[in-house]
């Protein structure tokens, strides 16, 4: 597919999220800007964007024909800093996908680092829990926790996702120590929707907890807080109680249990991403291996 200007203009509507910022940065009118999107939808015969009072929105095919172009974009500047012999240098809109718990404790505290190395990136981050579609969302790279990440990305492993039973102190002292997977039952566990039930590993033998959460909940943070407040026994990753294992503010409970391994923290984005996305992907890499919970878990043991 050729890259002509109105592409180009195409590409920046969505990266800005706005048609008056894509007029200020091309140095031409808003109706100008309103004009070449219109013709583009013409010749292509089709809606390319929604336009609210408030803000822009792809269509589905919108979002995938940008989705499209920003690759054929990134594979042109890749190819002639080739033939120069320049560097593309990481810049312009990046914008991250991550869970809420993981995103507060291992990206924030890290971005600051990261843009100061890259004073050219513009970073956005969105952070939830749910599912979100990178395309429809025009995200350019996506943390995920799972076993499967979805076909049609690249997914890089950035480390894996131990998950231990745990409970705080005074939980325990209350309601006794479960010295089995089967003893759980007797106890108020707490998942968030759709986490239970539990399957528990140990070298040759496994274990499946069935039951309902002693308080209902769509948030993980909000059971970590529970079991810290000591209102039940919670399977969480490592990467989301290690500090506070390693505090004694909770405990392992079936040390010789864990959750099931497949699930890993990965970082997905298209197969001809961006400087920016390569740069942010590796940065993360670098500050994730090892994971420093693992560090945690030993402390805390």
């Amino acid at each position: 597919m050729a890259i002509d200007p109105d592409h180009r203009l195409f590409v920046a509507i969505l990266d800005s999220g706005s048609i008056a910022a894509t007029a200020r940065t091309n140095g031409i009118s808003p109706a100008a800007v309103s004009k070449r999107l219109a013709r583009l939808e013409t010749r292509l015969g089709v809606r390319l964007i929604e336009r609210t009072t408030r803000r822009l929105h792809p269509t589905p095919l919108g979002a995938q024909l940008h989705a499209d172009l920003t690759g054929i974009l990134a594979a042109l500047a890749a190819a002639e800093a080739r033939v120069t012999g320049a560097a593309v240098a990481p810049a312009g809109p990046l914008r991250i996908a991550a869970p809420t718990s993981f995103a507060r404790l291992h990206i924030a505290p890290h971005l600051g680092a990261f843009l100061r190395a890259y004073p050219a990136i513009a970073l956005e981050l969105t952070l939830s829990d749910g599912y979100i579609d990178l395309a429809a969302g025009r995200i350019d790279c996506a943390i995920r926790i799972t076993a499967d990440p979805p076909a049609g990305y690249v997914a890089r492993r950035l480390a894996g996702n131990r998950r231990v039973v745990c409970a705080s102190p005074a939980y325990l002292a209350d309601h006794g120590t479960p010295t089995s997977p089967a003893a759980l039952v007797g106890h108020r566990l707490l998942a968030a929707d759709g986490q239970l039930p539990w399957t528990l590993l140990r070298p040759t033998r496994r274990a499946v907890v069935e039951g309902v959460s002693h308080v209902r909940t769509d948030s993980s943070e909000i059971v970590r807080e529970l079991a810290l407040a000591g209102v039940g026994i919670a399977l969480r990753s490592l990467w989301d109680v290690g500090t506070a294992l390693a505090d004694r503010r909770l405990v392992r409970v079936l040390p010789e249990w864990e959750g099931a391994r497949d699930l890993a923290i990965h970082a997905l984005h298209g197969h001809q991403p961006r400087p920016a996305v390569t740069a942010f992907v590796d940065f993360m890499a670098a500050r994730l291996s090892p994971p420093p919970w693992e560090a945690l878990d030993s402390a805390a043991g």
